[in-house]
């Protein structure tokens, strides 16, 4: 098998149904196969694909999972020379898996792969980022992104004066669609499931470049990125859990000290930006502005209470209250 698709669902029948109709209808020489991992779908997901796919090969894991478990059920399947993570959300463009497949036995030396990302007016998407680092944090945060136009010493989480349209090596490529070597996944063991959702597929790119591979990037391919259409994921607890899981790549990758100082990054990050948000709100006062100013009220009590390194050695946390009407991830 040449490439194996893995998609994970839960509660995607919105969405899945262009995405599986994309890849089977504009898909012409590459063979592939497709696993839909689904985490404890309730829509019909599991049913519409086995009635209208019956190809498609549906792994049921009964609840929800998270983002790496939840794949990893279908990445321990896969047989395929190359293994693509792609979200349901997505639909791949007429003829670009044979030309990303093509670009891919081109480089026998990458170890995994990034494509053009669209929104679905396609304007491009930034998808293939940096490494995250502190110093990088806190360029951001400091709202000092501009100056990576003028050195890489500056460059923070995105790559300046480059907008997805030519080749060249990325850190890390969003898990919306990203493809590797089948072997060389495996070998890794997938995601690390110690992340739920978020951070799982930088800490798999740095992997990937850890283990002596690169990711190469290219326009060749493309795909249209929807966004997630998810019923109950709402702005406080789904900012929590991306958090959560970036104190968990830090503290595995940087240790406690770095596990800190991202703490600190982070608390400027959002400390900065609820004071610039409030003096919009004065001067400007909306609904939408009162939404955020509580988002990070509560993300920042959140922060301020957490001892990052205790929580990714022991999932300890704080206890905070979350806006009844934002609900939780």
């Amino acid at each position: 098998m040449k490439l194996s698709i893995v998609i994970i669902c839960w509660n995607n029948l919105n969405v899945i149904r262009e995405c599986l109709r994309s890849i089977y209808d504009g898909t012409h020489t590459t063979e592939f196969e497709i696993l839909v991992t689904d985490n404890g779908s309730t829509d019909s997901s599991v049913q519409y694909i086995r009635e209208n796919y019956p190809a498609v090969r549906v792994v049921e894991n009964g609840a929800n999972l998270g983002f790496a478990k939840g794949n990893n059920c279908g990445i321990r399947q896969t047989t395929g020379t190359y293994v693509l993570i792609l979200n349901p959300d997505t639909i791949i463009h007429d003829g670009s898996l044979d030309r990303w497949i093509a670009f891919a036995d081109r480089h026998p030396n990458v170890g995994a792969f990034g494509c053009r990302v669209q929104n679905p007016d396609g304007s491009y998407q930034v998808s293939a980022r940096p490494f995250p680092t502190i110093a990088r944090y806190w360029i951001a945060a400091l709202y000092l992104r501009f100056l990576g136009r003028i050195s890489d010493a500056f460059v923070s989480d995105q790559y300046p004066r480059w907008k997805g349209d030519t080749e060249r090596p990325v850190d890390w490529q969003s898990g919306c669609c990203l493809m590797v070597r089948g072997d060389l996944l495996r070998r890794l063991g997938g995601f690390d499931e110690r992340f739920f959702y978020h951070f799982e597929e930088v800490d798999l790119c740095k992997r990937v470049w850890d283990s002596g591979f690169s990711i190469r990037f290219t326009a060749e391919a493309s795909i249209t990125h929807l966004g997630w259409q998810v019923p109950g994921r709402l702005p406080i607890g789904f900012e929590i859990e991306k958090l959560r899981n970036r104190y968990r790549y830090f503290y595995k990758h940087y240790g406690e000290n770095g596990c800190r100082q991202c703490r600190t990054a982070t608390l400027a990050w959002f400390r900065l930006r609820q004071l610039g948000y409030r003096l919009l709100c004065r001067f400007a006062p909306s609904e939408s502005l009162h939404k955020r100013l509580e988002m990070y009220r509560v993300v920042v009590r959140w922060n301020r209470l957490l001892a990052p390194a205790r929580f990714a050695e022991t999932g300890e946390e704080p206890v905070v209250d979350l806006n009844p009407a934002a609900g939780r991830f």
